[in-house]
């Protein structure tokens, strides 16, 4: 890492105060609501004391349980198939070489670069044709496969790290396809598989637009309720919910960050 003073960019004038601006306007509100979340006063704004009870009345909600257990089972199912997907995807990818490869690799990056909202009204629209109700089914479809590049990423990204001669070596030594990718492939692609399952987890729980568009009667999901929440205002409440959707959403990219850094 370059230091401060060997790095040029810093002999731009006003570079470091931009640089500080930006990472408070990024970061201090987040704070703000970290702090607030212990506030005695129901009035968010207004600061009178310290208390927990905010986490206990949150934890005691049967609605935000409700919420977050459906948040709970869509992102674990919808992590389970994509990253499936994704393993799929990544092998046929690294391992084969066919015309148009570049153009599905493409296809495959399309949900990073088309706006969420686009997704959601045509998920929507696509779920309308075919007649399907809307429900917790119709939520997990739409987030696997948004999260499919997500997870695909990682995993490809390993797969052309590996060397290729130690599958050709199993073969050597006569082993089957399924036993090469058992016993060779699948060790050496397991940090990639953590890493991009974990990043598909946390975008599919933290995933709005999306679930707004096609989640039915009974069907919500937490950021979806706490949407709700604030539409009557912000309370501590409100703050708490966000404050332990936070908390998971770090652990879980501190995970895969450093799951990351296993694989280099």
């Amino acid at each position: 890492m370059l230091k401060r003073g060997s790095n040029p960019l810093w002999r731009f004038p006003g570079v470091a105060p931009t640089a500080l601006i930006v990472f408070a306007y990024l970061y201090l509100p987040i704070f703000i609501l970290i702090a607030y979340s212990f506030n005695e006063n129901r009035l968010a704004t207004i600061w009178t004391g310290f208390t927990f009870d905010w986490y206990g009345v949150v934890l005691n909600n049967p609605d935000i349980m409700r919420a977050a257990r459906n948040s709970l089972i869509v992102a674990s199912s919808a992590t389970f198939m994509a990253t499936l997907s994704a393993i799929i995807a990544g092998l046929c990818m690294t391992r084969d070489s066919f015309r148009g490869q570049q153009g599905v690799n493409a296809i495959m990056a399309l949900p990073l670069i088309v706006p969420e909202i686009v997704t959601a009204v045509a998920t929507l629209l696509f779920f309308v044709i075919i007649g399907m109700k809307l429900g917790l089914m119709t939520v997990i479809i739409a987030h696997t496969v948004f999260c499919i590049p997500f997870a695909y990423l990682p995993i490809r990204a390993r797969l052309q790290g590996m060397d290729p001669r130690l599958e050709e070596a199993a073969a050597d030594l006569y082993a089957d396809p399924w036993r090469t990718f058992r016993r060779v492939t699948l060790p050496l692609l397991w940090p990639g598989i953590l890493s991009g399952a974990m990043l598909a987890f946390i975008i599919s729980l933290d995933t709005f637009v999306i679930t707004y568009f096609v989640a039915g009667a009974g069907a919500t999901t937490l950021p979806v309720y706490i949407f709700g929440m604030i539409r009557i205002g912000i309370t501590p409440e409100v703050n708490a919910v966000s404050a332990l959707m936070l908390l998971v959403s770090i652990a879980f990219v501190t995970l895969s960050f450093l799951i990351g850094r296993i694989q280099r």
